[in-house]
């Protein structure tokens, strides 16, 4: 699948290596996407109670807490979040708990920017269908209400 030229998504990068994130963001942002990046679990749930993201980028192996707890408590809040876990210590155990948990999707660092872009476009398409469909039924639920 090739990226649209005309693709933006809102993107949430959470990752503890702070220069991996800034390198990250900025080959993100070079591309269209609006990217805020957090270093810690903690700011990461924080974020995504605050804004809205088409895609939640998250390592794993943080400090503190790790990736699979902040999956789980962001899915728990967010169940419709798509989050793609992006790790350097990638264990089958491990992936495997995080897609049951919820995760989209799982990438190995060093990440391939076409394939990273690929996900966060697909995870873009799957959130906009979510959307319109709450919106969809949030008027049908309206017109129920109101006896058109």
């Amino acid at each position: 699948m090739k990226v649209d030229k005309k693709f933006h998504a809102k993107v949430l990068l959470v990752d503890d290596e702070e220069d991996f994130t800034d390198a990250l963001s900025k080959r993100l942002e070079a591309r269209n996407l609006k990217v805020m990046a957090v270093n810690c679990g903690e700011d990461a749930i924080h974020m995504a109670n605050e804004h809205s993201f088409d895609a939640i980028i998250l390592d794993l192996a943080m400090p503190g807490m790790d990736g699979l707890e902040t999956l789980q408590q962001i899915k728990a809040k967010h169940p419709d979040a798509e989050i793609i876990i992006l790790t350097g210590h990638a264990s089958v155990e491990n992936s495997v708990k995080a897609m049951k948990i919820g995760a989209e999707d799982l990438l190995e660092k060093p990440v391939d920017i076409a394939d990273l872009l690929n996900k966060i476009e697909t995870a873009h398409n799957k959130r906009v269908v979510i959307l319109q469909e709450k919106s969809k039924e949030e008027i049908e639920k309206i017109l129920k209400s109101k006896g058109w």
